[in-house]
């Protein structure tokens, strides 16, 4: 069965954080809902729908950001009274907006993360967890990584605690009380947790969990030990999740899963004869989703998605009717109408204001949501930057100028992504290794600063102990970098020369603005540069394979008509013609990934030679001339004669 929505606009407020909306229990089966939601202005608004129309219940005055707003009441009864979460206090409200609860929690920093189960409240900021029963604290967790979410297994049904956190470290921690019963990987670092079906599902141990590179996730949490159930990879490159709801959208008996994503997609899947869920609905709006639910707002009986954005309308996506179509069409002109009536006055006064001698211009503060992060799929960094108004130009400069552009951007754009091919790298022994070592008068706190700077999701706080060992591994050539560092001494080894020279730039720059003298020395290991070009060479041939066989298609394609049929061909050709689309695909991706090669092998030669304190910049040239016209044991004969 295809499932068709339709999109309408309900009401804007202001930017939102993630899950920050919420819709009130119906009083009956089929009842209109009420929308309650809370911006980083600090206002919560409570509002339903009546004849296409937005009727607020009630709305608060502006005061802390709120970062989070749940449901909550008396177990197995209508969740209704609302709680926020702003700043290091929690408020709750009635539905009728009468405010009931304002708890000052012992946290020192901002609440990122709560969750709501009878009594039971459970905090956290960004590496502290709390519970908390009736407003009294009883039980503390320090994390050593970030919180992105908290949840908590139903107890009602397990008749057990059971809080689950999702941490940046991509780790899922089951507590005990104060304690970790145990440690669950996941493929990404998890952005956003759900309870299966919204009740656990069969056995109330049913767990949701979404990533920050898109994937999707059921692990079924039992006293002893964690059941994977399914995992949908991010295939389509899509991004990250940033809220799960389930609700039966496809109005079958069994409940669908709702997505929403960074990038503004939007995704049903549904249970339909499979264990695993199958993509029913998607569809692509221009801002971040920040919360979604489904539910009954618009009209009894009437089944609906309802989202809220960063800075946009609240929309919604209905099941489509075919017989109001017309009237809503009417209704829609008259609104577009209305509106640019309102646009044109505001023009206007704003002309009349601009000439006048007493008007001041000043420059408004916007809340910008920004995000870089390492795609592991495609070796890519992404820059994402949304704001709450419409994008002009963006400027991107990087270190010493090797980057400096000027997006221009199209009218109404407030979200745009970026890619920069930069790399990341993980040890393993018995490999070409070049080492370097810092010695300095440096904390253990300031080196770990410096390893966050350079390197990517490795935790802020710095770990237990008196020294740290981290291990990456290139998202694009699979080699290797070691980190060991302490108070005083910092040692970083890797089997690619590339890695060893930004690390060292980095590092030695890192010291200099605090003044910290480093003696800095290195280890080269010739042998790791032909290692690193054996790695390289499967990928440049690739490519220019590829080429070739672009070449041939269109050739090729001309004797297939000639001859009738493809018989006389031998079989390599024969495959070039049938996967001809995908080759074109290919190909026209190729200029990014040759250069990015060719990029590769340049560095490589200029760090080689740099490290024995010869410039062999003048060289490049002869380089991309072998480059040219590829042979292996040409290009390594010229690395070791240069």
């Amino acid at each position: 069965m295809d499932l068709t929505l339709s999109r309408a606009d309900y009401l804007q407020v202001g930017v939102t954080s993630q899950k920050t909306m919420k819709l009130l229990p119906a009083s009956k089966q089929k009842a209109t809902q009420k929308v309650v939601v809370g911006d980083q202005d600090g206002v919560v608004m409570c509002f339903g729908m009546k004849k296409g129309e937005a009727v607020p219940v009630f709305k608060t005055l502006p005061g802390q950001k709120i970062s989070r707003l749940e449901l909550g009441g008396v177990l197995n009864t209508p969740q209704e009274k609302i709680f926020l979460a702003a700043g290091s206090e929690i408020r709750g409200f009635t539905k009728r907006g009468k405010q009931f609860l304002s708890f000052e929690t012992n946290l020192t920093e901002s609440i990122k993360a709560m969750y709501i189960s009878g009594s039971d409240l459970f905090l956290s900021a960004s590496y502290i967890y709390n519970h908390y029963c009736d407003c009294k604290d009883q039980h503390y967790y320090l994390s050593g990584d970030k919180i992105n979410d908290v949840i908590c297994l139903p107890v009602e049904r397990l008749s057990r605690m059971m809080p689950v956190l999702a941490c940046q470290d991509r780790v899922l921690r089951v507590l005990q009380g104060s304690d970790v019963m145990y440690e669950i990987e996941v493929p990404g670092p998890p952005t956003v947790l759900a309870l299966h079906n919204g009740d656990g599902g069969d056995s109330g141990e049913g767990l949701l969990f979404g990533t920050s590179d898109g994937k999707l996730g059921l692990i079924q949490i039992t006293i002893s030990k964690p059941i994977h159930k399914w995992e949908i990879r991010n295939d389509k490159k899509r991004g990250g999740i940033l809220c799960i709801d389930s609700f039966d959208i496809m109005g079958d008996g069994v409940k669908d899963l709702l997505v929403g994503r960074d990038d503004g997609m939007v995704e049903v899947y549904s249970f339909e004869n499979a264990n695993e869920p199958v993509l029913r609905f998607d569809q692509m709006l221009s801002e971040s989703i920040t919360s979604l639910q489904g539910g009954c707002v618009g009209k009894d009986g009437y089944d609906e998605i309802v989202l809220a954005t960063y800075s946009d309308f609240p929309p919604k996506f209905r099941l489509a009717n075919l017989h109001v179509a017309p009237i809503l069409l009417l209704h829609c002109r008259s609104e577009l109408e209305h509106l640019q009536f309102k646009v044109l006055q505001e023009r206007e006064n704003y002309q009349q204001s601009s000439q006048s001698s007493k008007a001041k211009s000043t420059v408004p503060s916007f809340s910008i949501n920004d995000k870089f992060t390492l795609n592991k799929d495609d070796a890519s960094y992404s820059l994402v930057l949304e704001v709450q108004t419409a994008i002009d130009n963006v400027l991107i400069q990087s270190n010493d100028n090797f980057l400096l552009a000027t997006y221009r951007c199209q009218a109404n754009t407030t979200r745009l992504e970026l890619k920069d091919l930069l790399y990341g790298r993980q040890s393993i022994p018995e490999l070409p290794m070049n080492t370097l070592t810092l010695i300095g008068q440096f904390s253990f706190a300031e080196v770990h600063s410096w390893v966050v700077f350079c390197l990517p999701e490795v935790p802020e706080k710095p770990p237990a102990g008196e020294s740290a060992t981290f291990y990456f591994q290139n998202t694009f050539l699979d080699t290797q970098l070691e980190c060991v560092y302490r108070k005083g001494e910092g040692v970083f080894k890797s089997d690619n020369i590339s890695t060893i020279s930004i690390l060292k730039d980095v590092l030695s720059k890192e010291a200099t603005k605090r003044k910290i003298n480093l003696n800095i020395s290195y280890e080269i290991n010739e042998v790791s540069v032909k290692h690193t070009l054996k790695l390289i060479h499967p990928k440049l041939e690739y490519q220019l394979l590829l080429a070739k066989k672009v070449q041939l298609i269109d050739a090729l394609k001309e004797l297939q008509v000639h001859e009738g049929n493809t018989n006389f061909l031998i079989p390599e050709y024969r495959c070039i013609l049938e996967e001809a689309d995908h080759l074109q695909e290919e190909y026209k991706k190729q200029p990014a990934h040759l250069e990015r090669l060719y990029g590769m092998i340049t560095d490589l030669f200029i760090d080689k030679f740099k490290f024995k304190g010869t410039n062999v910049k003048t060289k490049v040239p002869i380089l991309l001339e072998i480059l040219d016209s590829y042979d292996q044991n040409t290009l390594i004969s010229f690395f070791d004669a240069a």
